[in-house]
């Protein structure tokens, strides 16, 4: 049997059913929107007890871009599994493969949430490309097309 899609929010602990990640590494905190196929809004909330402050740096904490990227990716793997009826993503996983046209605009600081926008651009055959952007209060931290494709789980 195949379950449709859902759309709206999704939280936390669906997030976890639906992602590999755990803390310190799991970096959606929830979805405020998501259509299948289309598009979802996600939110990280950054908060000055994440562990990669203790170094990045002591006395100006600033989210490293790569972990802002890792967010994106993050949010725009729950929009293609949640896009896919569950029999295509069992014993499935979705791994990042490539960046383009990435800029960051501004710095991520504590305090900061961290709006995570990925829009579907297309797929072939288990590559999955999707146009990304970050936002704090309303202004682009950082963009770029992020590519990942789902490959069977070697566990």
């Amino acid at each position: 049997m195949t379950s449709k899609p859902e759309y709206g929010e999704i939280v936390s602990l669906d997030i976890m059913d639906l992602l590999p990640h755990r803390y310190p590494f799991l970096l959606v905190d929830r979805v405020l929107s998501f259509e299948p196929m289309k598009a979802i809004h996600a939110l990280k909330n950054v908060t000055l007890n994440e562990p990669f402050f203790q170094g990045h740096f002591p006395s100006y904490p600033v989210m490293p871009g790569v972990l802002i990227l890792e967010a994106l990716a993050q949010a725009g793997g729950i929009l293609v599994i949640k896009s896919l009826p569950p029999e295509d993503t069992t014993d499935k996983i979705f791994l990042f493969t490539g960046m383009e046209k990435v800029r960051f605009r501004r710095p991520v600081f504590p305090g900061d949430q961290l709006h995570l926008h990925a829009v579907y651009e297309r797929h072939k055959l288990t590559l999955w490309k999707t146009v990304c952007k970050a936002m704090v209060d309303d202004k682009i931290v950082a963009e770029g097309i992020l590519t990942a494709s789902i490959v069977p789980r070697e566990d």
